[in-house]
C-alpha cells in the first residue's frame, strides 16, 4: 500500500474512532444518567438468571425472590430481560394504570414454532390483536354472557350424570364439561358425553404446547434461534418432532370445530353462537381477514376456557378431599336454600355466599395461571425510582399476589371464610387470577358462571370422597401437578358418592329435567 494510500485511510479512521468512541462514552453516560434497574438476583455472564429459576415452577422461585428484593424485580434469562411483579398494587400501578405500555406480549420464538400464532392471548399488541379483542367483547360481554346460563346449566347436568354413572372417571368428566360448554357457546357443537374426538384434540393441543410456550422453557430458543432449524435426528433436538405434532393438532383443532359451524350455517341447520352471530355480520363487513379473525377468536376461546375452567374445577375437588369440613358446610348451605328435592340454578347464588367464598378461594388458593401471560414493555418507564427497560418481559405473579401472608394470612391453608364478613361476600374477587389491564380474561364472566353452575351442583349432589384400598384404608391424597403456563392436580384416587337418597341415573334425569 502506498504512503498516500495510508495517509487516506487513516484521514478516514481516526474520525470513525473517534465517533465510535463518543458513541460508547455517550451510551455510557445515558446508562449512569437514568435511574437504577429493580433489585433482584445477581445475574451470571451470558446465562444470567437461567440457573437459578426453578424450570418447572417458575412462580415459586420469583415468589422467593419477593421476599428478599421487594415487589418489583429484575432478572435476566440469557439475553431476555424479564421484570417480575409479585404484588397487586404494582400491577395495578403499571398493567392496569399504564395499560398503554404494558399491554404488549414478548416475542416467543416457541409460540409459533408449536403452532399457536392464531392465539390471541399470546398476540403482540396491534391492529390484529384490535380486531380480536372488539369481537372477543361482542360476543363475551356481561350482559351477552347471561344468555349462555341455560347452556351452562345444562352442561353442568348432563356432568352430573356422568358422575352417577362412572364417578372414578370424574378428571375426563369435568374436562369434558369445560370443553362442551364453551364449544356449545363457540360452535354450537354438542360433544359427546365421554372421549369426544375434538376434545381429545383439543386436550392434545394443549399437552403439547403449554409446557414449552412460557418466557422460561423458550428462553434458550429465543436466544440462539438457529436451534430451531436443527433437524428431528440431531441430538437433543427432539422438541422438533413435539413442535411438528404440536403444528398439526393446532390445524386440527382450529379447523374442524370451525368447519362444523359454517357447515350447518351452509346447510340451513339451526345454530346459535358465537361463530355464526360473527360471521352473520362479516357479510356486511369489508374485512377479507375477517373470517380468520373469528375462526382464531373461536379456537382462542376453546382453548382457554377448557383448559382453565377444567384446571380450577380439579383444584376445588383436591380441595374437598383435603377439607371434608368445609365440603359439608357447603352442603348445609344448599340445602338450606334449595333443600334435596332439587339442584341449585343461578336464581340462587345471591343466597349461598360460602360457595361464592369457595369458588373465590379456589381461583386463590392455587391460581390455575399462575404467571399469567407476560406482558412486555413497549417503550422505556420509571416505576418508584426503578428503570424498566424497554422491550422487557413483564410478568405478573399471581401466585405471590394469591399467597400474600399480610392480605392472606396462612395463606397455604384452603379457607373460604377469608372471602367473608359476618356472612356475607367481602369485595375481593380474586380477579387477579384473570389477569391485568387490556389484557384481563375477556371470558371471565362465562367461565365464573360454568366454575361456580358446577361447584354448586357437584357439591349438591355429591359428597367428595377419598378412595380405599383393598383393605378398606383411605388411599392419601398426595397431589401432583402439571407443569406449564397452566397448571392444575393430575388425577387423584376418589369417587364422587351421592348424597341424594336412593339416587339413581333416571332419578337425576328426571330432577334435571324438572329443573330445566
Amino acid at each position: 500500500m502506498s504512503a498516500s494510500a495510508m495517509v487516506d485511510n487513516a484521514r478516514y479512521a481516526i474520525p470513525l474512532a473517534v465517533l465510535l468512541v463518543a458513541i460508547a462514552l455517550a451510551k455510557r453516560a445515558a446508562r449512569n444518567s437514568r435511574p437504577p434497574l429493580p433489585p433482584g438476583p445477581t445475574p451470571l455472564p451470558i446465562v444470567g438468571n437461567m440457573l437459578t429459576v426453578n424450570p418447572t415452577e417458575p412462580w415459586i422461585t420469583y415468589t422467593e425472590w419477593g421476599k428478599a428484593y421487594g415487589d418489583i424485580i429484575y432478572s435476566r434469562l440469557l439475553n431476555q430481560e424479564i421484570i417480575v411483579i409479585n404484588s397487586e398494587k404494582v400491577a395495578r400501578d403499571l398493567l392496569d394504570h399504564r395499560s398503554g405500555n404494558f399491554s404488549d406480549r414478548p416475542t416467543i420464538v416457541t409460540t409459533e414454532f408449536f403452532g399457536w400464532s392464531y392465539n390471541t392471548g399470546f398476540m403482540r399488541y396491534g391492529d390484529r390483536w384490535r380486531q380480536h379483542r372488539r369481537l372477543f367483547h361482542r360476543v363475551f360481554k356481561p350482559e351477552v354472557a347471561l344468555a349462555y346460563r341455560p347452556l351452562q346449566m345444562r352442561k353442568v347436568h348432563q356432568c352430573l350424570v356422568g358422575l352417577i354413572e362412572t364417578p372414578k372417571e370424574y378428571d375426563s368428566l369435568l374436562q369434558t364439561l369445560s370443553a362442551s360448554v364453551i364449544m356449545a357457546i363457540t360452535y354450537g357443537y354438542d360433544t359427546a358425553p365421554r372421549h369426544d374426538p375434538l376434545v381429545a384434540v383439543v386436550e392434545s393441543a394443549i399437552t403439547l404446547a403449554l409446557g414449552a410456550i412460557t418466557p422460561e422453557a423458550a428462553a434458550i430458543l429465543s436466544a440462539y434461534p438457529f436451534l430451531l432449524r436443527l433437524p428431528s435426528w440431531f441430538p437433543g433436538a427432539g422438541f422438533q418432532t413435539k413442535a411438528q405434532q404440536s403444528r398439526d393438532v393446532s390445524i386440527e383443532m382450529v379447523e374442524a370445530p370451525f368447519r362444523h359451524a359454517k357447515q350447518c350455517i351452509s346447510s340451513n341447520i339451526p345454530i346459535s353462537c358465537v361463530c355464526s352471530d360473527l360471521l352473520s355480520k362479516a357479510s356486511n363487513e369489508d374485512d377479507v381477514n375477517l373470517e380468520q379473525a373469528i375462526k382464531d377468536l373461536a379456537a382462542t376461546s376453546f382453548v382457554a376456557a377448557a383448559e382453565t375452567t377444567s384446571s380450577t374445577l380439579l383444584v376445588f375437588v383436591l380441595a374437598m378431599l383435603l377439607h371434608p369440613e368445609i365440603q359439608k358446610k357447603a352442603q348445609v348451605e344448599i340445602d338450606a336454600v334449595v333443600g334435596q328435592g332439587r339442584l341449585p340454578d343461578f336464581d340462587d347464588r345471591a343466597s349461598m355466599p360460602y360457595i361464592d367464598a369457595i369458588v373465590r378461594e379456589t381461583l386463590r388458593w392455587h391460581p390455575v395461571v399462575p404467571l399469567g401471560i407476560a406482558h412486555a414493555a413497549t417503550e422505556s418507564d420509571v416505576y418508584e425510582g426503578y428503570h424498566i427497560p424497554k422491550g422487557a418481559t413483564v410478568i405478573a405473579n399471581a401466585w405471590a399476589m394469591s399467597h400474600n401472608e399480610d392480605k392472606y394470612p396462612d395463606p397455604y391453608t384452603f379457607k373460604p371464610e377469608r372471602f367473608l364478613v359476618n356472612g356475607e361476600l367481602n369485595d375481593d374477587t380474586a380477579i387477579y387470577a384473570f389477569g391485568f389491564g387490556r389484557r384481563i380474561c375477556v371470558g371471565r364472566h362465562v367461565a365464573d358462571a360454568t366454575v361456580w353452575a358446577a361447584i354448586a351442583s357437584i357439591l349438591a349432589a355429591f359428597n367428595i370422597k377419598k378412595d380405599r384400598d383393598e383393605h378398606g384404608n383411605e388411599i392419601e391424597i398426595v397431589p401432583q401437578w402439571t407443569t406449564g403456563v397452566t397448571t392444575h392436580p393430575l388425577p387423584l384416587p376418589c369417587y364422587f358418592e351421592s348424597r341424594l337418597p336412593g339416587m339413581t341415573t333416571e332419578k337425576l334425569v328426571q330432577m334435571i329435567a324438572t329443573a330445566e
